[in-house]
């Protein structure tokens, strides 16, 4: 593809489509190719500047399924620019569509490619590091099926390639990610490896089946204050009470996430079987097809039979 733009005048730039760790995420129509694309600016003057380092590692992961395109980085006057694969809406635009509930169907097709991308990311020593919701989406036209991972902004490297082993742990001061599905160690400043990934994602598939967190609109006076308030009611919450009233794969997995060592690799096949597992018990197809697809047929059915009806009562001309 070309891509040998010097400025965003070479796009005619659309609307805001999202918001990443480190800048704001565009449609864009390249002029000379017509390729629509999405282009994420980060602008120059920030104090640490990631977009680049996103850039590469997209780069690293470009083979794997699930992961966008890249297809170019340059620099204007005011920004730091990444040209990439235009994909489809997030899980919690998705989530917001199917009235904040996922069937239990949906949420396991969804697990299992959570699960892949995460064991993808981290077989190449990294880690996301900010799992949540608004960083899965779905693909367009034939991979519309497909879930993809996105903003590696946060991400980091667990291996010290110069030692040949896993970084030491270490606690910081402050939280790395989003809080509502961030791990207890990270909340509490700890230095993440891929257990954190794994324990966020427990948080995300609890969020998709209960409609909301224990955790979630706490009143706080100050963001410390409700980062605080966060962890102490994650540490109270058993995954058993978290889970309660859902299959018990999830409460074992997200028991399973919390206990992992720092430097543990995570068992991803026995969690895919288990996910699996729980689909064949539930007589559920794989199937890919997710419940806004059925929401949006049932929307179309609606719509083809109420013009069907308004068809047959508009009054017909006689023949004279």
């Amino acid at each position: 593809m070309d891509f040998e733009a010097k400025s965003l005048g070479d796009y005619d730039l659309g609307r805001k489509v999202g918001a990443g760790s480190f800048g704001d995420i565009f449609q864009a129509t390249h002029l000379r190719s017509g390729l629509r694309v999405a282009l994420k600016l980060e602008r120059r003057d920030v104090v640490n500047p990631r977009l680049f380092f996103e850039y590469k590692l997209y780069i690293t992961l470009s083979q794997g399924e699930g992961i966008p395109r890249v297809y170019r980085y340059h620099t204007t006057n005011l920004y730091n620019v990444m040209a990439m694969e235009l994909l489809g809406p997030s899980l919690e635009e998705l989530f917001n569509q199917c009235q904040r509930r996922f069937s239990l169907k949906t949420v396991l097709m969804l697990a299992v490619q959570m699960l892949e991308r995460l064991e993808y990311l981290h077989s190449h020593r990294f880690v996301h590091r900010d799992i949540k919701p608004d960083n899965f989406v779905m693909g367009r036209g034939a991979a519309s099926h497909r879930l993809y991972l996105i903003d590696f902004g946060l991400a980091k490297q667990y291996w010290n390639m110069d030692e040949d082993r896993h970084e030491r742990f270490s606690v910081r001061s402050h939280l790395t990610g989003t809080p509502r599905y961030a791990s207890i160690n990270a909340l509490r400043g700890g230095e993440q490896s891929r257990r954190d990934d794994i324990e966020s994602m427990g948080y995300v598939l609890m969020y998709f089946l209960r409609g909301s967190l224990p955790w979630q609109g706490l009143a706080a006076n100050s963001k410390k204050q409700k980062d605080e308030m966060i962890t102490e009611m994650k540490l109270s919450t058993k995954p058993e009470v978290l889970c309660q009233g859902y299959p018990e794969q999830f409460y074992h997995f997200v028991a399973y996430s919390r206990d992992l060592a720092f430097e543990e690799v995570p068992y991803y096949q026995y969690i895919r079987y288990s996910f699996m597992k729980l689909m064949n018990e539930n007589k559920f197809t794989d199937d890919k097809i997710y419940d806004w697809d059925i929401l949006k047929n049932n929307v179309l059915e609606a719509v083809h039979l109420k013009e069907k009806k308004d068809l047959k009562d508009e009054p017909q001309l006689e023949d004279e």
